[in-house]
């Protein structure tokens, strides 16, 4: 079971839960071709240590023998090839593999343009080298669609032009259904997703071999299977790869790192998931969710003989689908439901240099490690921001001065709109991973608040957060100017957000004119129905002897300190 508060919070209501590494996108390039000269020495050791026909022409001629031996090969081997202008390639394949099945290797080409770098040359009257400069062009790219033993479909895109970029791109629940099938594992895969296993532990284990160290081996091995023999042969065959010694370095791009919760009931997932989205968007200023509507509602109750199929559902989707997004630079952090009783959350690095742990292939691993960590934190301020609370000592120090480190700093009063608008605009950068800075509060301050004066810079947001980190509601990230909020920190931040703008706020109009609240008179005469009571009735702020004393006393005071003049 995850640890994690959010899944241990609903683990009474979950049925199985599983990690996995999901959308995986490698870049391969060869090093030597990325500057002038080792250009130019690989060329001469291409033919023979001479550069004579290394010109514009004689490149574009390379580039057109790609394309026409990409083309020419599959008429004899019964391969299609799509050329493609905005349409979604992926979904091309799918529907493909899904009309055609019991394919094996290369099974679809589909031809699109892109950028990539493209080499021109520059000689003098004489026939000398002036100039060796790379430009970036728009190219045609050549994706290899490919369906892989170990690892289910996978694409190969390459440049039609020297030095062939490529990218590969897996999927590590493919990779998981094909391991699931050499085991005996029974299960049911409706998209990419498992939504009835039949062994759910025996499913995970497969799911976690894809974060320990031996996957680097089996990634590079599956790049290596296809990458020289299946694409880049048609630019240059074996002989001239192995001469002119280009071989492909891999590095990491992009990964996707996904937690599936399945939940008993589709009906409870539902009413779980849109209850988190309804109490946190505003609070993290989602501003625009996607929903998909379905045909089918999910079920309240267990269906019987619902077993678990051997078997990939590729179909459109039954039931809605609401879409939670985060965007914090190259990172994105989602929610969403999967199927009839699975709930996801992903985090996604569009580029790897945002985790700051390296990009060759051999720092996979740490990737995946620290896309786990990002994921427990969101899912732990998720939680933290749905279920707030704040205690009564809290309540008392928070108007208090404090000190930081030797410097004296005033309290929280939260009568000041300007105090409102920080707290209210550090809890939306809560779930940040790698913290904030004070100018990206400050600006999320302006862009949030219209009752501030626009000269609220990134000095008065340093003081602001000064003085949280004086109440331990903000805590400054070591060696750095970047400031997180903790879990239990975000906690208390919804409590007072929630407890001033929701609970006391609306009581407010009623209590500046209490004749508006009176009950309205009918008009028809009062008759005695019960005798007087022997007693006198308590006040209402002393609801009765079960309930501390001191919680009440300090709640009325706070809430006394929080009423307008």
């Amino acid at each position: 079971m995850p640890s994690d508060e959010l899944s241990t919070y609903y683990c009474d209501l979950l049925d199985s839960s599983y990690d996995c590494v999901d959308r995986i996108v490698l870049n391969a390039h060869f090093a030597l071709c990325y500057s002038a000269g080792g250009f130019r020495f690989w060329w001469r050791r291409l033919h023979n240590g001479s550069d004579t026909e290394l010109d514009d022409a004689h490149l574009m001629r390379m580039a057109g023998h790609f394309s026409r031996r990409v083309r020419g090969w599959p008429k004899t081997n019964g391969v299609p090839v799509i050329d493609c202008g905005s349409e979604d390639k992926h979904e091309i394949a799918a529907q493909y593999l899904k009309n055609n099945s019991g394919v094996r290797g290369v099974f679809l080409i589909l031809v699109g343009r892109a950028v990539a770098r493209v080499w021109t040359v520059k000689r003098s009257h004489s026939g000398q080298i002036q100039n060796l400069e790379a430009k970036l062009r728009y190219v045609n790219h050549y994706s290899f669609h490919i369906l892989d033993p170990d690892w289910g479909h996978l694409t190969i895109k390459i440049s039609g032009h020297p030095p062939f970029g490529a990218q590969i791109m897996l999927n590590g629940h493919e990779y998981v259904a094909c391991q699931a099938r050499k085991e005996q594992i029974r299960f049911t895969k409706e998209g990419n997703c498992f939504t009835i296993i039949s062994a759910p532990a025996d499913l995970a284990r497969v799911a976690d071999t894809l974060s320990e160290a031996p996957t680097v081996g089996r990634l590079r091995q599956v790049c290596e299977r296809w990458i020289y023999t299946a694409c880049l042969s048609f630019a240059l065959d074996l002989k001239d790869q192995q001469s002119s010694g280009f071989r492909y370095q891999y590095s990491v791009y992009q990964v996707e790192y996904s937690r599936n919760l399945t939940f008993h009931l589709g009906g409870q997932m539902e009413q779980v998931f849109q209850g988190l989205i309804d109490r946190t968007r505003a609070r993290l200023n989602v501003k625009m969710l996607r929903t998909i509507f379905g045909f089918k509602t999910r079920p309240y109750r267990h269906r019987k003989n619902k077993s678990p199929r051997l078997e990939v559902v590729v179909e459109t989707p039954n039931y809605s689908l609401t879409i939670f997004k985060l965007h914090f630079g190259l990172l994105t952090l989602k929610a969403y439901t999967k199927g009839e009783r699975v709930l996801r959350f992903e985090a996604i690095v569009h580029n790897t240099k945002e985790l700051g742990c390296g990009r060759l292939l051999d720092r996979f691993p740490q990737i995946v490690v620290r896309l786990r960590q990002i994921l427990e934190q969101f899912l732990d301020h998720l939680h933290c921001m749905d279920a707030s609370f704040i205690s009564d000592e809290s309540l008392d120090q928070l108007p208090t001065p404090s000190r930081v480190g030797k410097t004296s700093v005033g309290g929280i009063d939260l009568n000041k709109p300007r105090t409102r608008a920080v707290l209210s605009a550090t809890l939306t950068l809560a779930c940040s991973p790698d913290g904030f800075t004070a100018g990206q509060l400050a600006d999320r301050v302006r862009s949030t608040s219209a009752t501030l004066p626009p000269n609220y810079d990134a000095r008065r947001a340093a003081y602001d957060l000064k003085k949280l980190r004086a109440k331990e509601l903000v805590s400054k990230l070591p060696h750095s100017r970047r400031y997180s909020v903790p879990s239990h920190s975000a906690r208390t931040i919804a409590a007072l957000v929630i407890l001033r703008e929701k609970v006391l706020r609306p009581s407010w109009p009623a209590s500046a004119n209490p004749k508006s609240a009176a009950s309205p008179t009918t008009g028809l005469p009062s008759m005695n129905t019960t005798k007087p009571s022997a007693a006198t009735c308590l006040p209402s702020c002393r609801i009765s002897e079960s309930q501390p004393r001191a919680t009440i006393f300090c709640r009325y005071r706070f809430c006394k300190r929080l009423m307008p003049p």
